[in-house]
């Protein structure tokens, strides 16, 4: 199979660095009998091709897979005629000629802007610059429409995959991967050479004797495992194994679902432990963690953080979040900004304030600027407050010269939860001063654990995440959270969230009861605005009373506290809830219940490609296509006994159909 790389944009040299991209999601992915590329990635700047045709292919089998057709619109020559820059458009593009016959042809063309432009690189490869994926006309996906440019896709024409035992003919999703060196250091024989004496590089990761099989193991066990399971590596100029990257089909999915906020946990990179691991993680619609991706890098420059968040982007299908949480780290977020321009970047804030002894060791009386910090940053909730009890702090304290308080107030309106308002964080940044953020893997991986006891240890700490939530997806199911007062809001929600989140809700509307004497204060047009007090405690204080602002729109139904719940955690506050009561209301509007944490939605986490490109006469096809079925099967019968019985006898069913049902277990 030919080899196609995802190059990040040029940093130094073109051709300084490779990486090959694995799995059954990659531009390498399965490439059938018939030629077909299944379930192409949408092309992106920096994909290295070998050819000119094979740019052609890729781009045309992921435009029979979008329903749409290409056409060549440009090629540029040099005076050698050797071909050196290209452009495919879609078959819409532009406009045909104006035509003197009597009956013209109608136009079909509309413009489209659709187009890929690539160019011939030093390294004779040929390298994507520049990509439009809009279409200003409508495309059906799977439609099975059929355009001039897809007569080149047919059986047999182009690459076909090499099988050369029964092994391969059963699982079909091995390609071509790192071949580790006989000294077991990760290097790759790329051209019959030998790595294995050669000094540690500072851009490889530093693996010890038998780690470099042991992650190839790995990978190819969680690709058995998984057809959908997906894998990058990237290599150095010797190469060595750089970087990693890799995911699972459930990750893909359950991305899916939760795709608004996603935290990237660098923790083990910041405190050096054996196994350089980050992890991408999500929340889901109990409040509870999962695992979007991990990697693993060799070194923390920019431009592996931005390798790395390429190659999960690439695996999400190019779906950014709305938002994303990180340490506070400057190359991690010069990362973010350059992948994810549009997403708003926060940083742990509970981490920030874990950081203060070991930043500020040197200085005297740190306990009493730990808690002076915190208090700035936790109790004041508008930006001018914040700031000034931040210059009066830094001042008492000397602290105001230090670089590291210098840059977080620098970067004070990517962490202080003044600023954070108007940015959904779905529960990730905890709003307590004692509160802090575990990492995924806690209780599995540690400083001192080894790479090979992490990889040993990996399926047991990913099913230890699945069985919570399905515990917990049984719980809401089987019954709602217990009511503890007669309000409506909590009725209402006992419904429709989940118990984890109706139970969270719970406290809000508990603490309305600690609210009293809720005025209003003026009105702007429609908008009023009330001052809601409550008792609040205050650690190492006696409980005071505090004054929220909120804001009211009767005619939009649109309540807006100045302490920000609703965005931080993804539902209204006591504060808000006061107002509505007050108003009337007796339940809460629809724009404030949020589908991510309804108990009602059916979410299977299988990779749906449907059965385009099927062809029925192909075994291995065959084979590709009731795997994937009987995956979704499987998920379904998980969920109950019931179920679970249900699935054994329909599957039986079927056995005894096919004339099998002697082999059946169940007759055991």
């Amino acid at each position: 199979m030919e080899e196609v790389c995802l190059n990040t944009e040029s940093v130094g040299n073109d051709d300084a660095d490779e990486c090959e991209i694995e799995g059954d999601c990659a531009m390498t992915e399965y490439v059938s009998e018939t030629g077909v590329i299944e379930n192409p990635l949408p092309p992106s700047v920096g994909m290295e091709f070998e050819s000119y045709e094979d740019v052609y292919y890729f781009y045309n089998c992921y435009a029979k897979q979008q329903g749409f057709g290409i056409r060549v619109s440009n090629t540029w020559y040099r005076k050698s005629k050797e071909r050196y820059r290209g452009k495919l458009s879609c078959s819409s593009a532009g406009f045909k000629k104006k035509s003197e016959a009597n009956r013209p042809r109608p136009e079909t063309r509309t413009g489209c802007p659709a187009m890929v432009k690539f160019r011939l690189m030093e390294n004779k490869r040929w390298k994507i610059i520049e990509v439009e994926l809009e279409h200003n006309h409508l495309i059906t996906p799977g439609s099975g429409k059929f355009y001039k440019s897809h007569k080149i896709i047919g059986a047999g024409t182009k690459r076909t995959l090499q099988l050369d035992g029964p092994e391969e003919v059963q699982k079909i999703k091995l390609f071509r991967t790192v071949i580790v060196d006989a000294e077991g250091n990760g290097g790759v024989d790329t051209d019959g050479g030998q790595f294995g004496n050669d000094v540690l590089l500072p851009s490889q990761l530093k693996f010890k004797e038998g780690d470099a099989q042991a992650v190839q193991n790995f990978f190819f066990r969680l690709q058995l495992m998984d057809p959908n399971f997906f894998y990058v590596v990237e290599l150095n100029e010797k190469g060595y194994m750089r970087n990693l990257f890799w995911t699972d089909a459930r990750s893909r999915v359950a991305y899916g679902y939760f795709c608004d906020v996603i935290a990237i946990d660098t923790m083990c990179l910041a405190y050096k432990f054996e196994v350089p691991l980050v992890t991408f993680i999500g929340v889901n619609h109990h409040g509870q963690p999962i695992l979007l991706g991990c990697g693993m890098l060799a070194d923390e420059t920019t431009e592996s953080y931005i390798w790395l968040l390429r190659a999960w982007l690439t695996c999400m299908l190019g779906r950014p979040p709305q938002a994303i949480i990180t340490d506070h780290h400057k190359n991690l977020q010069t990362a973010v900004a350059d992948v994810f321009p549009r997403a708003s970047h926060c940083f742990y804030l509970s981490r920030i304030i874990q950081r203060i002894p070991e930043t500020l060791g040197e200085l005297f009386d740190l306990e009493a600027i730990k808690v002076s910090l915190s208090k700035v940053v936790y109790y004041f909730l508008r930006p001018e407050e914040f700031e000034a009890a931040w210059d009066e702090m830094t001042q008492n304290h000397g602290i105001r010269d230090h670089k590291w308080i210098q840059t977080l107030y620098e970067d004070r309106k990517r962490w202080v939860p003044a600023y954070l308002k108007e940015t959904f964080l779905a529960g990730m940044v905890p709003l307590q001063q004692n509160e802090t953020t575990a990492s995924f893997f806690e209780g599995y991986l540690d400083r001192h654990t080894s790479l090979k006891e992490f990889m040993d240890n990996y399926d047991q700490a990913l099913q230890a995440n699945h069985q919570l939530e399905s515990l917990a997806d049984m719980d809401s199911r089987n019954s709602s959270c217990m009511l503890k007062s007669r309000c409506y809001f909590e009725l209402q929600l006992s419904k429709l969230y989940t118990n984890e989140i109706a139970r969270r809700f719970e406290r809000e509307v508990e603490g309305m009861y600690s609210c009293f004497c809720t005025r209003q204060a003026y009105v702007d047009g429609q908008v009023m605005t009330y001052l809601v007090k409550e008792q609040v405690e205050v650690e190492g204080s006696k409980p005071e009373t505090r004054d929220f602002e909120v804001m009211y729109n009767a005619s939009e139904m649109d309540v807006l506290c100045v302490c920000g719940l609703f965005n931080f955690c993804g539902y209204l506050c006591r504060h808000a809830l006061s107002v509505l009561n007050q108003h009337g209301l007796e339940e809460i509007p629809p724009q404030y219940i949020l589908g991510r944490w309804r108990k009602d939605t059916r979410r299977s986490y299988v990779l749906d490609h449907g059965c385009r490109g099927i062809d029925t006469n192909n075994p291995i096809h065959r084979y590709d296509h009731l795997y994937k079925c009987i995956v979704r099967v499987v998920e379904e019968g998980r969920k109950s006994q019931d179920c679970s019985k249900a699935t054994q006898q329909a599957l039986a069913d079927i056995l005894n159909k096919l004339h099998l049902v002697e082999d059946w277990p169940c007759n055991m």
